[in-house]
């Protein structure tokens, strides 16, 4: 009889570890395309004109992983992880905050509604103007691969 209770604790404990446990499943991924009309610079990487497709992945505490896919076959793709991010409120539209500075262009920040965060990247001093990009999304649930 003891060996049975043992059993029915030791399964109990298992069930309860695993529905407090977090799966892979259920994080959402967000998902998007947009068009660059010129070169533009990107945290460390020169990113070229041309159509994107990008994925933003949650790493865990305020860490994302940011996909970048050329579509048009014109750029390569990118991977960044992002570790400056913030709350941002949900609207219709991504975004792409430019910023202009001796005739370059910069990414400053990237605004994803469907996971409520505003990315930000690293951007030389002495800004110039700036410049927003809209970008359309789509959001679906990652699934464990």
């Amino acid at each position: 009889m003891k060996s049975i209770r043992t059993f029915a604790y030791a399964a109990l404990l298992t069930l309860s570890a695993f529905s407090f446990t977090p799966t892979p499943a259920a994080a959402q991924e967000a998902r998007g395309s947009f068009t660059l009309t010129h070169d533009v610079r990107w945290q460390s990487v020169d990113v070229s004109a041309g159509q994107y497709a990008f994925s933003l992945q949650p790493m865990g505490g305020a860490s994302q992983l940011l996909v970048l896919r050329s579509t048009d076959g014109r750029g390569a793709g990118f991977m960044m992880l992002v570790n400056n991010t913030e709350e941002a409120g949900s609207s219709d539209l991504a975004r792409l905050f430019l910023v202009s500075k001796s005739g370059k262009s910069y990414v400053s920040a990237m605004k994803v509604p469907q996971s409520g965060v505003l990315l930000h990247f690293i951007v030389p001093p002495e800004t110039g103007e700036k410049q927003i990009a809209a970008a359309r999304t789509v959001a679906a649930a990652s699934s464990a691969r």
